[in-house]
Formats: C-alpha cells, structure tokens, sequence
C-alpha cells in the first residue's frame, strides 16, 4: 500500500477514535516494535500495567500486514486476553484504522485442532471407551447427556470452537466429539473435509491482517513438521514470560500402566487378540516397574528398566504395524478410518515416548543431556489409590525456540514483567536469545538460564542491542505510567520468623490479621500453597468480621467478581490468582505474599535445570530458583496497582527479602515502590486509606 501513514499516525487516530489519551511510554513501544518489523531484529518488551501495551503491538501489526500483505500472528498465554482481544480491541482498533489505512484490518482467531467439533467423529460415532478405573454411574450419565447436546449443537454451530458452546462441558465428554491434529484423518481424506470447522478456521486465518492464537498452539507449530499456523514473518507473544513454560507443557509426554492398558484395548478390535495381550502384559510390566521405582528424578535408568522399556518399545510398533494403513486396500468407511487413525497415532506416540526415554541417558554428562525423566504419583482421582507416572521433559527449549522460532520470523515478546534482577538476560537465555555481553562462539541457548552476576543488559529506558551470530534482539523497558514511590508500599516484615514448610507461624498469622483489620478487609493473599491459604482463610474469618474468600470455594472468576463488587472481602489463594487478578478501585488496598515463591525443592525439572548450570561453572540457585521467584514476586506484587487511582501496600511476610544474600537481586525485579519494614507505618498508611476509600474507576 502506497503511502501507508506511520505508526504514531495511525497511534493517534487509534487513541483518538477510542477516547484514550497519548501515553508517552505506548508511542515508545509502537515505535520500538515498528522498527523491529523494519529491520527484523527481535525486540523483548517491558510494558506495565496501563501502559497500553495491546494498542502498541496492534497498531505497527496491522500497518506491516496492510503494508506488506503477508498476515502478523499474535499469540496470547491466557483465554482471557484472547477474547480481549478478538471482541474488544480489534474490532474497536479495524474500525479506528479504517479510514486512514484505507481499508477495515481483517483478523481471526485460530486454536488447536481439539478445540473445535469433529464431524467425522460425531457422525461415524467413534466414541473412547470409557476407563473402568474411573467407572463412576453418575459421570457416564452426564457424559452421555453431554456428548447429546453436542450433536445437536453441531447442527447449530458456525464455528464449532468449544469457547462458544454456553453451558461447557467436560474434557470426558469433548473428547467424544474431537480430534487432536494427528488423529484427524486430513481434509483431503474426510468426508466431512469441506464442511470442517477447524479448517474453516485454518483457511479464515489464512485470508487475514491478524491471526490470534496461544502459545500451546505456537509451541506445536514449533515442533511439528506441518506447518499450523498460517504463512508469517512476524510473530508478537504477549504474556512472554509464560513462553518457556508453555513450550515445556507441549514438549512433555507421559507414560503409565494405564496409558497402555487404554490403548491395547483401543486396539482390540484391530488387532488379533494374541498381540493386544502382549501388549496389555508389556504394561503390566511397566507398572511394576513404576510401583518400584523411586518417585522423583531419574539420573540414571533403574534396574530392569532398559529391558522392560525395550519389550514395551517392540510391543507398541508390533502393534501399530499389524493394524496396517488407516485405509486398507479395498477403502472402508470414514468411522472405521478414523478409529485406526486414533489407534495409529496413539500407538506411534507412545512409541516415540519409550524411544525419547531409552536414549535420555546416553550422554555420561547429566548437565549435557537433552531430556529429564522424573516418576511422580498421579493424585488427580477422586477415591482412587495414587498411581505412578514416568515423565518426561526437555531440559531446556531455547534450543527449541531459537531454531523454530526465532530463525523464521521476527518477533515481539512483550509482558508487564520481563526484567529479572533489572535485567532481561534471565528470560532471554530461557528463550535462546543470547545474554549481552556473550560471545558469538557460545549461544545462550544451551543454558537453563544466566548467571546473574553475568548479567548486563540495562532495563532503565534503554535499548540494548545484542548479538549472538545472526540472531540480533534489543531490549526496552517502556515503563508505567504508575508514580510507584507516592502510590504503592513495599513491606517487608524483617521482624518475622524465617517461613516453615510445617505451616503459617503463630506471629505471621497475627501480622496477617493485624494488617486485614487495618485495610477494613480489601486484601488479596497470595499463599506459596493451597494448604496455607485454606488456613490463613480460617484463622482470619474467625478474628476479623471481614468476608474472606479462598480460592476453591467457587471458581476463580467468581471469586474475582465477589471479591471486586464488596470491599471489605478479602481472597485468598495460590498460584492462578498470583497473575490473573485485575481489580483497580477501593477493593484491593494490601495485597499480602506469605513467602518467596521459590520452586519446590522436589520439583525434578527445575532442580535439573539448576544442576546444569552448576556444572558449567554458574549460581543454579540464582539463576533457576532465584529467577523463579522474582518473576512471581513481580506478577504477585503487580497485582496492586491496575490504574493510575490506586494506591495501597505490598506485604511480604518473609524476613529473607530483607535480610538473604540474594535479597537485593530480587527486589530490583520489583517497581519502584517506597520501601520499609516498619509494621507501624504500614498500619497507619492501610488505616488511612480505609478511612478515605477512593472513588471506584
């Protein structure tokens, strides 16, 4: 497009036709993520809390994608900022953009292929037997009323997205009518191919300015040979620090007794009877194997383990080869199709999952190896006795990310929280970006994550270039518009015992309840543990007349809303309301951190992690445990301040933030609030503002 206007132009227009204002650290971002796309350098962003960071990606996307006429991909951690984006602000900003790009900006929002009905499935009545384990009267009755108002919803449906159907339903009852994109058996193949609702939505993508997707789905474009996402140069990641977590959920596989036992009796109406029990037994095996084995990480292939896996390993592919092709000659029906389909793709999985295991510790060097392995119990049944889980993870997916990712697109990573220890190297490592300061000859990319004291890109306003052969990416932070001095204190309670894994101390429960008695309620808990909150909710309903809710009483968005229409309750809970609380007005005046979020210190792949980098001459704890903490430390204590109105105090009822080693290192990742660790001067400031609550809005 000839004489496309520039982004501050179009920045303008946007804010002026949404009634917004121009906010000096949002131009600055549209410009610094235009010049990306300009010049293909990566950019990480640091935007708080209403800086305005959506318009500030959104505007330069739109204008490349009109410009260029190649389609941009946004990619979001959470449900709720996709519909944000997809009913909010891009309709609002196409219509804003329209007149000066000449056009209306067209976008859509695309899942994985299991969010969305399957004809084939619903038609072909290729429903998953039941697990017997788990044989419950009740829940096959509501499964099966379920999966009949999805068929006659598929009959209603335009887009067939589970995220439409009002009331949801299950995952038991979804799976019923849905696919994941290796059991599908592709347009070209289906009956229902035309009429497809996940390739509606694949070809709608394809057609628009701007794809909006998650990074489950980002991470399976990463990691498959296909190609799921439509054609792009420019990637935006919203909520990046949630990147390398979400790319370690879909690079995670699993094994256990009754993985196999469900798919040898998938199986057993496609097979001879002789090779389904053989692969029933090679489970069992298996079983036996996990009942005896430790349940934590594995350094090292136990006894009897390689033999047991081998046998495993040969059973599955005996299997998937005698079930053949998913159409054999002669054809077959699409339903016939569709469960060897199912059969094959579960078989060749797992398959590939025992192979992954066997070959995790052919490297001596446990620093070097691609792969953890860990065994935990599973505890997610109701009533049922614990069962055993192999796990299996990648020890780091920078590797992942810079080869899949950062190697075919330009992209944009932006956050309110991106900066650890004032600096973004600590995410940028985790994302195989290298850390300013490296050397060319040695991509960050290996690591698990920098040594702190290595660090030295600066977030105070600068854009810091750095380089690592071909990959180029600079940092900024574009700042908040929050004045955090004169807003917002941060308590540590120095004076408190050091927090025990037993419980809540006796002196932490009363600065728990004196703090809630002078906020008049208005306080948010964010507890290291379900069992902390559950008891801290207790205690303070039986010492203060406030409405305490705690996280489990309902579901969190009700509790959200309870919490935000009545000031004076309180919410309690743990590690989800860490980062999705957005509550700005008189509701929320204190919000309470029990402990340093540190990792649990049996959690096998962080401890992994930590190992690598002690072996190659880091601080593990600083780099993995440390770094760990401060980015929950910084999404807890960001959950204060959501508009220029607020005020109120962070408390942290852990005496190591002021007195550890490591302490400074983590409150450098925390804005700039007015710090003491003064009790009394926190309670008269809480006292004040319950005197004189501030206007709603």
């Amino acid at each position: 497009m000839a004489n496309t206007p520039e982004v501050t132009e179009l920045l303008d227009a946007a804010v002026t036709a949404l009634g917004g204002r121009r906010r000096e650290g949002q131009v600055t971002m549209a410009n610094a993520v235009a010049h990306a796309i300009d010049t293909g350098e990566h950019l990480a962003v640091q935007a708080g809390t209403g800086t305005g960071k959506s318009l500030a990606y959104l505007v330069p996307a739109i204008r490349h994608a009109v410009e260029s006429g190649r389609t941009v991909v946004v990619s979001t951690a959470t449900i709720a900022l996709q519909r944000q984006l997809i009913e909010r602000d891009l309709p609002r900003l196409a219509n804003a953009l329209q007149k000066p790009l000449g056009r209306k900006p067209t976008f859509a929002i695309l899942k994985g292929r299991g969010n969305y009905l399957c004809l084939n499935k619903i038609h072909a009545g290729t429903a998953e037997e039941p697990d017997t384990e788990l044989f419950d009267p009740f829940e096959l009755s509501r499964t099966g009323r379920e999966v009949t108002r999805l068929r006659e919803w598929s009959s209603d449906t335009e887009t067939g997205d589970r995220d439409d159907l009002v009331p949801g339903v299950t995952d038991r009852s979804w799976r019923q009518v849905s696919v994941s994109a290796r059991e599908c058996l592709g347009a070209a193949n289906c009956s229902y191919g035309e009429d497809c609702f996940a390739e509606q939505a694949r070809r709608q993508s394809a057609k628009v300015d701007v794809v909006v997707t998650n990074h489950a789905l980002l991470a399976i474009d990463a990691t498959s040979p296909a190609n799921v996402l439509p054609e792009h140069d420019v990637v935006i990641i919203d909520e990046a620090h949630e990147l390398v977590d979400r790319m370690t959920s879909v690079a995670t596989d699993e094994l256990s007794t009754a993985s196999v036992t469900l798919v040898s009796r998938r199986v057993g109406k496609l097979v001879d009877e002789e090779t389904a029990d053989a692969l029933l037994g090679a489970g069992e095996q298996l079983g036996e194997l996990l009942e005896s084995a430790p349940k934590t990480q594995w350094t090292q292939l136990p006894p009897d383990a390689t033999a047991v896996l081998a046998m495993l390993r040969d059973r599955l592919w005996q299997t998937r080869t005698a079930i053949g092709p998913v159409r054999p000659p002669g054809g077959g029906d699409d339903g016939a199709a569709a469960a060897r389909s199912a059969a094959l793709t579960t078989l060749e999985d797992m398959h590939d999952t025992v192979v992954r295991v066997l070959g995790a510790f052919d490297e001596p060097d446990e620093s070097k190896r691609r792969d953890v392995v860990w065994v935990s119990l599973d505890t997610s049944r109701r009533g049922a006795e614990p069962r055993p889980v192999l796990h299996i993870a990648p020890l780091s997916v920078g590797g992942l990310l810079r080869a899949s990712l950062f190697s075919n697109s330009t992209v944009v990573l932006t956050s309110a929280t991106l900066t650890i220890g004032g600096s973004f190297d600590a995410l940028a490592a985790t994302w195989g970006l290298p850390a300013s300061g490296r050397g060319t000859d040695r991509p960050a990319a290996d690591e698990p994550g920098p040594d702190p004291a290595a660090r030295g890109t600066t977030a105070n306003g600068k854009a810091v270039p750095s380089d690592s052969g071909s990959v180029r990416w600079t940092g900024l932070d574009a700042g908040s518009p929050f004045d955090y001095p004169k807003s917002a204190i941060l308590y540590v309670a120095k004076h408190l015992p050091r927090p025990e894994r037993s419980g809540i101390a006796p002196r932490t429960m009363d600065e728990i309840a004196d703090l809630v008695k002078a906020a008049g309620g208005r306080t948010l808990g964010l507890f290291s543990s379900m069992r902390a909150a559950k008891e801290a909710a207790e205690t303070i309903r039986e010492r203060c007349d406030f409405p305490v809710l705690c996280q489990g009483d309902d579901t969190t968005s009700t509790l959200v809303r309870r919490f935000a229409e009545d000031p004076e309750t309180c919410l309690f809970g743990t590690l989800s309301l860490w980062q999705g609380v957005d509550v700005p007005g008189p509701s929320l005046s204190l919000v309470i951190i029990d402990r340093i979020p540190f990792p649990r210190p049996d959690d096998p792949l962080l401890t992994a992690r930590q190992r690598a980098v002690d072996a190659r001459g880091g601080n593990g704890f600083l780099s993995v445990a440390a770094n760990h903490a401060a980015l929950l430390l910084a999404q807890g204590a960001g959950r204060l301040l959501r508009s220029v109105d607020d005020r109120g105090v962070v408390a942290v009822l852990d005496s190591r933030l002021a007195t550890a080693g490591y302490s400074g290192y983590l409150l450098a990742s925390l804005p700039p609030m007015w710090r003491t660790t003064d009790p009394a001067v926190v309670r008269s400031a809480l006292s004040r503002l319950a005197a004189a609550p501030r206007p709603v809005g």
